[in-house]
């Protein structure tokens, strides 16, 4: 299972995330922030929770390009 986490309030809209994994993320034309496509919210992080291990290295990448580091990726 891979459990990606998105800490939104922190986004400074680089758009990284997007490039990296546009199957996971996009960008909110409400406000230039990234958006974890498919998660559930809670205290301001979004988190989806997928069996699909494909997923993993693109997301892997954007943790890594985030130059806030607001994305954390696990495989559990």
């Amino acid at each position: 299972m891979v459990v990606i986490t998105l800490q939104r309030n922190k986004c400074i809209g680089c758009n990284y995330c997007v490039e990296v994994a546009p199957s996971q993320f996009q960008m909110s034309k409400k406000d230039g922030k990234s958006v974890l496509l498919h998660s559930t919210e809670k205290k301001g992080f979004f988190t989806i929770k997928s069996f699909d291990e494909s997923i993993f290295e693109s997301s892997n990448e954007a943790k890594k390009v985030c130059p806030v580091n607001i994305i954390e990726v696990k495989q559990i």
